[in-house]
This record gives C-alpha cells, sequence and structure tokens, in this order.
C-alpha cells in the first residue's frame, strides 16, 4: 500500500444518493453491551480478568452489566428496526459458547439463536464477528494469542457457531481489528491480557491471521455459499514533512505495520518485507512456519474497513531509524509501534473527537481507494465500512433529548468520503456506524461515549439521540444532505 499525499476536502455542498442495494447498519460487540458476565455457563474472558485488575480500567470499571444487552436484545432489535437498520453487527462472546475452550455451553448458543432469530423477524441482517477481543481466560492461561494452539482452538469455534447458526447466518467476519487484540494486547499492555512483550505480540498477530485462514478454510468447505471475511483497521499515516527523509520514512514504517502487516499476508500471501526489516531480531525464529501463508491468504469475499482517524508522523533519519527504534524500545514506556517505537505523531490543527482522534474525512475516501486498488478489486473482494463513528461530550438537554450535532456531522462527512470513493470506482457495499449503543469503551470504561443511542447506565434505559433520528432517515431513503 503506498503512501499517498494530501488531498483535496470531501465535498458536502450537495446531497447524494446511495445505491439501493447499500447496506445500512450498526455494529457493536459482545463484552461492550452484553453484561450477563456470569449468566448461563459463562465463564471469565481475558476482559473480564483486565478490567477487575486495579489500575486498568478507567474508574475500575467493567463489563459486568455494561448495557444489558444479555436481557434487553428484543428490546434493542425493536430499535434497529426503528431506525431503518438493513444489518446488525454483533460479535460472539467465545466464553458463553465455549466456557472452557473445548466444551460447547449450550445456554451459550442460546442467547445467540434468539437474537439471530429476533433479527430476522425484524427483518434485520444478522452480521456475525466471531471474535472481538474477549479470549476465554482459560486459553490465555495456557499462552494465549502467543500460543500456536489457539489458532487451531479458534478453527474449532468458528465449527461450533456454523453448525448452531450457519442455516440463518450467511455474513461471517472471522476478527475484528487484529492489530489491537495484538499489539495493544500484547505490545503495549493498554488493552487484554495487558502483556508487554514485542515478541509475543508479532507472535499473537501471526497466530491471529492463522486463526483467521483456518476459520475462513472450514467454513468454506462446509458452506461455500458463506460470505466470509475478516474486518481490519486502517489508519491513514502520512509525513508531517514529505521533504523530511525521517518523516517519510516514519508514515512508511507505521502504514507497514499496522496498515500492510495483515493485508499484505491476506491478500498476497507474504508479510511486506520493509516491515520484517524494521522488526529485524523481534521474530520468534520458528514463528512462521511452512504452509502458514496459505493458509492466511485463503480467499475471501469481504474485506471490513473500521476507520477513524489519521495521523501526521515524524522520525528520525532513515539511516538512524533501527537505533531509535531500539533505544525508545528499550528506555521508553511499552509501545504496539514494534520495531518503529521512535515514531511521534504531530497534531495539525483539526477538530478533535471526545477521542483525541483528529477529524479527518478525506483520508476514508483515499483509504477505500488504495484498498480497492491495492488489493480488493484484484481479488474481487467487496468492502464494507464496518465501523465509523465518533466518542464526543454528550449534554442531556432538559427536555431529555441529546443533540449532539458534532457526531451528526462526522457522520455526514464521512458518508460523503464513502460516496465519492465510490464514485471513484471503490466497490463499498455497506456502512455501519459504531456504535449502536453507548457502551463499555474498553480501558476508558463508560467514560466515553460513541452510541447514536444514549444508555443511561444506572436506569439502562435507551434515548436517541439526534444522530439516531438524522441517521434513521439516512438508512431509509439513501440520502446524505
Amino acid at each position: 500500500m503506498t503512501i499517498v499525499t494530501p488531498s483535496e476536502a470531501v465535498s458536502t455542498g450537495a446531497s447524494v444518493t446511495f445505491p439501493p442495494t447499500f447496506l445500512w447498519g450498526s455494529a457493536t460487540a459482545a463484552y461492550q453491551v452484553e453484561g450477563g458476565f456470569d449468566s448461563a455457563g459463562r465463564a471469565p474472558s481475558i476482559w473480564d480478568t483486565f478490567s477487575k485488575t486495579p489500575g486498568k480500567v478507567h474508574a475500575g470499571e467493567t463489563g459486568d452489566v455494561a448495557c444489558d444487552h444479555y436481557h434487553r436484545f428484543r428490546e434493542d432489535v425493536a430499535l434497529m428496526k426503528r431506525l431503518n437498520l438493513k444489518v446488525y453487527r454483533f460479535s460472539v462472546s467465545w466464553s458463553r459458547v465455549m466456557p472452557d475452550g473445548v466444551n460447547v455451553n449450550p445456554e451459550g448458543l442460546r442467547f445467540y439463536t434468539e437474537l439471530v432469530d429476533e433479527l430476522l423477524a425484524a427483518g434485520i441482517v444478522p452480521w456475525l464477528t466471531q471474535y472481538h477481543w474477549d479470549l476465554p481466560q482459560v486459553l490465555e492461561d495456557a499462552g494465549g494469542w502467543a500460543n500456536r494452539e489457539t489458532a487451531y482452538a479458534f478453527e474449532k469455534y468458528a465449527v461450533v457457531l456454523h453448525d448452531a447458526l450457519g442455516d440463518r447466518v450467511r455474513q461471517w467476519t472471522t476478527l475484528n481489528e487484529p492489530w489491537c487484540s495484538a499489539f495493544l494486547g500484547y505490545a503495549n499492555g493498554h488493552h487484554a491480557p495487558g502483556r508487554t512483550e514485542p515478541s509475543a505480540a508479532l507472535a499473537a498477530a501471526h497466530h491471529l491471521l492463522l486463526g483467521h485462514g483456518l476459520a475462513v478454510r472450514s467454513l468454506r468447505e462446509r458452506d461455500p455459499e458463506l460470505e466470509l471475511g475478516l474486518t481490519l483497521n486502517f489508519t491513514d499515516y502520512r509525513p508531517a514533512d514529505p521533504n523530511l527523509p525521517g518523516d517519510v520514512d516514519a508514515a512508511r514504517r507505521l502504514d507497514g505495520s499496522f496498515n500492510r502487516f495483515f493485508a499484505d499476508p491476506i491478500f498476497r500471501g507474504t508479510y511486506p518485507q520493509d516491515v520484517l526489516d524494521d522488526q529485524a531480531g523481534l521474530w520468534p525464529e520458528d514463528l512462521v512456519r511452512a504452509g502458514d501463508l496459505d493458509v492466511i491468504s485463503t480467499p475471501i469475499d469481504v474485506l471490513g474497513v473500521n476507520f477513524y482517524t489519521g495521523e501526521l508522523l515524524t522520525g528520525a533519519d532513515p539511516a538512524e531509524a533501527p537505533q531509535a527504534a531500539a533505544a525508545a524500545r528499550a528506555q521508553g514506556e511499552p509501545n504496539p509501534n514494534v520495531g518503529s517505537e521512535h515514531v511521534s505523531s504531530v497534531p495539525r490543527g483539526l477538530p478533535q473527537t471526545a477521542m483525541g482522534w483528529e477529524v479527518y474525512p478525506q483520508a476514508l475516501r483515499d483509504l477505500l481507494l488504495r484498498l480497492h486498488t491495492d488489493y480488493t478489486a484484484e481479488a474481487g473482494v467487496a468492502l464494507y465500512v464496518t465501523e465509523n463513528g465518533a466518542a464526543y461530550d454528550d449534554v442531556v438537554e432538559s427536555d431529555g433529548s441529546i443533540q449532539d450535532t458534532e457526531r451528526t456531522d462526522y457522520i455526514r462527512q464521512h458518508l460523503h468520503a464513502v460516496h465519492e470513493a465510490m464514485e471513484s470506482g471503490a466497490d463499498v457495499r455497506g456502512y455501519f456506524v459504531w456504535s449502536l449503543l453507548d457502551n463499555f469503551e474498553w480501558a476508558f470504561g463508560y467514560a466515553k461515549r460513541f452510541g447514536i443511542v444514549r444508555v443511561d447506565y444506572e436506569s439502562l434505559e435507551r434515548t436517541l439521540k439526534a444522530s439516531a433520528h438524522w441517521y434513521a432517515g439516512v438508512a431509509r431513503t439513501g440520502v446524505v444532505d
């Protein structure tokens, strides 16, 4: 994937209309919304353990209750129907379905069976994500994703889900954002399981991809008509000064370790050589075995794209970068950018969300075109924006309404960016706003709200925000003002 230069801003001066077949949806993740942490045989996941470890999550908050979607899913599906959603992208709790990582828990599976049936009855497509970061703790105790055996356990888990749901669930995502699972979980420890071991992070990343390939291969053999894929998160990295070799190298490095690290093995059956060079000395020698990359590059039908922001980067001169990275790794805080720990971001004065992420919608347009050109067009793979949205500090007005204008504007601008990418040839077939509900936002606890539906975390009452009303109109008409 090539580094691109800054482009013209996305035009939002006129309404645009999406094709009638375009899929409008929203997304959630099991640990973030379900609650029911010990219901019907569910066992702890790494996020149960991590969130209950002092100092790991804001205010010591956990997903024990979250949005109580486990008990309130019928109410939530009714909300989705009210919002005219065509798709609900949800993830499955592995710990609910296979609490010990081996044996099936029928009670846990029943929840997802009932959820899928409720969605279908409402005319909503159930889009299943097999894994959204919540590994059963028992598997982490055996080494987690750094242990190759976890990839084979993941394949068996896929078969269990297909046996139960495959007759009704036709859209199947194996992994959500494996970069976060591997590098936030095992390199800098900001996510579960909280490990800070760069080599273990690289092992986890490879085994996540291997598990993906094994699952796709098995599911394809069982049911060739399934629509199979995975979701990767992408960030738009550009040099702070395109005339400085160190800044250009910094953008290349993080584009490689964040974006191309996953896209290249999926679509090309190889890890990028420049990334391997950047991470030299950190890869376990026996990590990649004969046939692994053939499995990882098993053909897929769909690439899910999660996008939130972009960054300008600065770094050391390329000749000095290896030493600078090694020094930062040895002396600095644990860093997820394994092999490029010296790289830093440069603010460009753009509006920011409550996460501190810059709002730069043209980067989504450029990204979709890059993916189409560099990867998906030749492979015949469709693109879906499986997450896009923003956290803001919502204010509840005296009449109970939430006029979240900033969030509406964020979504509007990014939808215009998607439309421009489509007009330029990118095969984008759907957009799923993140998130349906305010929820447990990982290490931020309940401090950050991404939902188009507000959740009162004491009463668990749901309230449609202004962005939800606006998005319902978009989903109904396909027109973005």
